[in-house]
């Protein structure tokens, strides 16, 4: 970590103490400011993902800005709900007593995001952080090098830059953050990494929200029909390949069947586009 980062961490955590991002006017303007910059820079996000992962605009428009649109308003319809105090039950030998629970930010919060999904699994969290009143660091991917380009020369110019910071790097950057103390982490990748992500974390009793790959089956009972096959088929292959081409933690990585519809099925899977075993049947 060199002084300079280690100088504009110190000024996130000034901005917390000053207690600006508590107030609720920060936070919607905000978020305005992010809601802006995915309508102004949209062309500047398509380019990007088309260079990064051959992204066709309308697939991007769907899972990239579209979903942090409805984040974002999301947000700022549920912000003033969000922030209020709410009675809590307390026990009968408590009583004439009362209490409230108050929502608090955490504080200084990193995100380290993944390259399949390089806007909407940086932002999305960004939100969420925003609307809690936190101050951000934010590290995307440098498996996407376009689009962590296009978030670290524009975030500053819509974000409040001594509240938000966007780091870019490889892995030996995202080690050097995970040194750091943080007061929350979000990390979105590999098992492999959560660990190290853990292990770096748990030195300073750091809370960790981990977004994670898993492991998504499809699940099929009967197939009554030839009219019931196809749809089946179609939306298993539409689940798998749908979104990025696959790479993307809720496709589909197997089905589980009834033996009687195993050979019936794998025989339309074949026609339909793919070998039977969930590998594409033209070598992808």
């Amino acid at each position: 970590m060199t002084l300079e980062c280690e100088k504009e961490l110190e000024v996130l955590r000034e901005t917390f103490k000053s207690g600006k991002t508590r107030e609720e006017s920060w936070r919607r303007s905000q978020l305005k400011n992010l809601l802006r910059f995915l309508e102004e820079k949209e062309d500047d996000i398509f380019n990007a993902l088309k260079q990064d992962m051959g992204k066709h605009h309308v697939e991007a428009y769907r899972d990239e800005i579209g979903t942090l649109v409805k984040s974002v308003n999301y947000a700022l319809e549920g912000l003033k709900q969000w922030m209020s105090n709410k009675k809590a039950k307390l026990p009968i030998v408590a009583f004439p007593s009362s209490a409230e629970l108050v929502p608090e930010p955490l504080g200084l919060v990193l995100i380290i995001s993944s390259w399949n999904f390089p806007f909407s699994l940086s932002l999305e969290p960004v939100i969420g952080a925003i609307a809690a009143g936190n101050v951000i660091v934010l590290k995307p991917s440098d498996q996407a090098p376009a689009s962590s380009s296009v978030l670290a020369k524009t975030i500053p110019n819509y974000l409040d830059s001594k509240a938000i910071k966007v780091i870019e790097g490889d892995y030996s950057v995202g080690d050097k953050l995970l040194q750091q103390k943080w007061d929350k982490i979000f990390f979105t990748g590999s098992t492999k990494v959560a660990q190290i992500v853990m292990a770096a974390a748990a030195k300073h009793l750091t809370p960790v929200t981990l977004e994670l790959g898993g492991k998504c089956p499809a699940i099929i009972d009967s197939l009554s029909s030839s009219w019931d096959k196809n749809i089946a088929m179609k939306r298993i292959l539409a689940g798998k390949f749908g979104s990025c081409a696959g790479q993307a933690c809720i496709g589909i990585d197997y089905i589980l069947v009834e033996k009687t519809l195993a050979n019936e099925l794998g025989w339309a899977l074949g026609r339909n586009g793919t070998n039977g075993t969930g590998r594409g049947g033209t070598g992808t």
